[in-house]
């Protein structure tokens, strides 16, 4: 413990107390010997700017938490389904669209295999569910795909997965944004012309409610994916209650609708609407990824969410798909400003100018805003089990204020807008990049199930790995419908992108690698006292109260220390040197005169000439470098003091046996220095008294 009993003599003769310091008490709790727990007033801002700067934090992301609240961030369910599912959800609001998209080349009988093509995708969203419910069970730590594929397959299977991962996840942002756009222009056309400014302006806002930590964005996003689910359950039960009783409605001429042609229907074609409407399952693997983050039992909450969240998926879909042909709605031209499918499906069910019509327009939009929250929090969950294995740098598993992986959050909100913009926001340029990722993802995770399956061989492994099996398969072909028909329309660009990432984690985590063993002890060597000999080098440009200090410093590290003062002015090294002389007595003055005004080419020179006249029967000594520097009382001032003292420890870095120390000067008001020059007089001559 810092601090102690001290004993206290009383007033009377005989009487003894005893006082108990505790100078740590504020700041830290004592939790054995030797080991204290920083208390929130450690942390507090000691400057008047710092203070500004954390009250602004605050205002915007709240308090910090400590680790011991992580446990009132984990979620509930009804909150884990807006939070991780919004992404999946939301994607039955383009996916029917990009399948009439691709159809409607072929003419009105192609548009009737329309509800096939979806059937067929809700067919594939089954396995996919069941299999990573599976996930959510046998890898309850969370990283899906990633851990799945490096734990069964190999780590660089695994780090494909990563990389399919991160990819789809930076890919739902922008497309998610950029569809929530579109469903705004169907109700306020103008709103295309500013479609850039809204895309920052949502990231941006998402940005700060995951900064603000998982369940409070949890909180804010929960009413607006759960309105969508209502209202779009209740637009595909009038749809189908109007088809049932043959009311279906007449909708107005759309002047920017797609004309039916006159292609001949093909197995590619199908194949084609088929990779489009795919896009359905993106966000699927979401909640393997965040089990973690469920309240307990973490993986029974978050398989029955993946179940909660496949069966709202598929019924939306298909539903909205069969209101669709049966009221014979067409997708609009691309860059148009036209309706998108799921308004004209709204307006048919709700009718247009109905209240309820503006409402889902308005939920359609916040919750395609929202699905970007899934990768907002599947992203820097990933990015901190990399970090954690060394595949990225190791801030991305550093937690900020509010418990939320911070570095992982602005990486992601920074790349996505920057796609946002080199696209312009168009939702059907960025979707043939958007499903490719996350079926190599469903690949890998279904094979590496498959074998952990057939190693574990528990109740009922039997069929677990048939599924995960069956899984697999039917995602490879998938995998490779989209890779093929996608291919000239972007898809190329993920294929390329995907071995790029993996060749850059491959790189961190060999520099790591390299690093770890550089600083490695042996787990025998014992480690002894220094036995080279130290040496003290100050740079001076002057006599000065920072040097002072800084010599004295240097006085305590060894008793061999010399000034260096590098110069062009021999006057001026005249008159520093006699200074010098009478006023710091016992320490050498190297003067260094630099015709060519450089000052760090010349002090390192001399720092190698030091080196090379050191007895070569002796160790190399270790050089310290002790930098006097200014700090100024105000932070404005700072541009005006330590340029060369920056420039000098940028260039001494990594020089071999070589410590550089900083000694910062605080400046402090005359009155203060009239002071400490008055306790300066009686200091004795060998400037032990500093």
């Amino acid at each position: 413990m810092i601090g102690g009993r001290r004993p206290l003599q009383g007033r009377k003769i005989g009487d003894r107390r005893v006082r108990v310091d505790r100078p740590h008490s504020p700041y830290f709790r004592y939790t054995g010997a030797g080991m204290l727990t920083a208390k929130e007033a450690a942390t507090a801002p000691r400057t008047g700017v710092a203070l500004v700067w954390s009250n602004l934090r605050r205002s915007l992301f709240g308090r910090p938490l400590s680790n011991e609240d992580e446990a009132e961030e984990r979620l509930p369910k009804k909150l884990a389904l807006p939070i991780f599912s919004s992404d999946a959800i939301s994607s039955s609001a383009y996916a029917t669209e990009e399948i009439l998209r691709v159809l409607v080349v072929a003419g009105a009988a192609a548009l009737m295999l329309s509800i096939e093509v979806a059937i067929a995708i809700a067919i594939l969203l089954t396995v996919v569910s069941i299999s990573y419910r599976q996930v959510c069970r046998a890898y309850p730590s969370g990283g899906g795909a990633y851990v799945v594929a490096r734990e069964n397959l190999s780590q660089t299977a695994g780090l494909v997965a990563a990389g399919a991962l991160l990819i789809d996840y930076v890919m739902t942002v922008a497309v998610s944004t950029a569809s929530a756009i579109q469903q705004i222009q169907s109700i306020i056309p103008a709103a295309y012309d500013y479609r850039i400014e809204i895309a920052f302006a949502s990231i941006a806002l998402i940005t700060i409610g995951n900064l603000r930590g998982l369940r409070e964005s949890g909180n804010i996003f929960a009413f607006p994916t759960y309105l969508f689910v209502a209202l779009a359950i209740g637009v595909v039960v009038i749809g189908l209650s109007r088809i049932v009783t043959g009311t279906v409605p007449v909708l107005s001429p759309q002047p920017e609708v797609v004309r039916p042609g006159v292609e001949v229907l093909t197995i590619f074609l199908l194949l084609k609407a088929f990779a489009g409407g795919s896009v359905a399952l993106t966000g699927v693997e979401a909640i393997a990824n965040g089990v973690p983050a469920f309240k307990p039992p973490e993986a029974k909450n978050a398989a029955n969410t993946m179940v909660t969240m496949a069966f709202l998926l598929g019924a939306i879909f298909i539903g909205v798909t069969v209101v669709a042909h049966a009221f014979a709605i067409l997708p609009s031209e691309d860059n148009s400003g036209g309706p998108t499918v799921i308004a004209l499906v709204a307006q048919s069910a709700y009718g247009h100018g109905s209240p309820l019509f503006y409402i889902f327009q308005g939920a359609t939009a916040l919750i395609l805003f929202l699905a970007a929250n899934t990768s907002f929090n599947a992203f820097p969950r990933l990015a901190a089990i990399l970090a954690q294995d060394g595949f990225m740098p190791s801030q991305f598993a550093f937690r900020g204020d509010r418990l939320a992986f911070s570095w992982g959050i602005a990486l992601l909100a920074t790349i996505a807008f920057c796609l946002l913009f080199a696209f312009n926001g168009d939702t059907h340029a960025l979707i043939p990049l958007y499903s490719v990722g996350v079926f190599v993802c469903f690949t890998l995770s279904q094979t590496g199930m498959v074998r952990h399956w057939l190693a574990v061989r528990g109740p009922g492994w039997w069929w677990r790995a048939s599924v995960n099996a069956f899984g697999g398969l039917l995602t490879l072909v998938v995998l490779l419908v989209v890779a093929s028909v996608k291919f000239r329309d972007g898809a190329w660009l993920v294929l390329v992108l995907i071995p790029m990432l993996v060749l850059l984690f491959q790189f961190i985590h060999r520099q790591y690698a390299t690093s770890r063993r550089e600083l490695a002890l042996r787990p025998d060597q014992v480690v002894a006292p220094p036995h080279r000999e130290e040496r003290v080098v100050v740079p001076i440009n002057g006599l000065s109260r920072a040097v002072v200090q800084a010599i004295n410093v240097g006085r305590a590290i060894s008793p061999d220390v010399r000034a260096v003062l590098v110069v062009d002015d021999h006057a001026y090294a005249e008159q520093v040197r006699d200074e010098w002389a009478r006023q710091v007595p016992g320490v050498s003055l190297v003067v260094v005169e630099s015709p060519y005004r450089a000052l760090t080419g010349p002090f390192l020179a001399y720092l190698d000439v030091l080196d090379q006249a050191w007895s070569p029967d002796k160790d190399a000594p270790i050089t310290f470098v002790v930098i006097p520097e200014y700090v100024p009382r105000h932070w404005w001032e700072r541009i005006l003091y330590n340029q060369s003292t920056s420039q000098l420890r940028r260039a001494l870095l990594g020089r071999p046996n070589t410590v550089i120390t900083n000694v910062p000067y605080r400046g402090e008001e005359p009155a203060v220095f009239e002071r400490r020059g008055r306790l300066d007089s009686h200091t004795p001559p060998d400037g032990s008294g500093g």
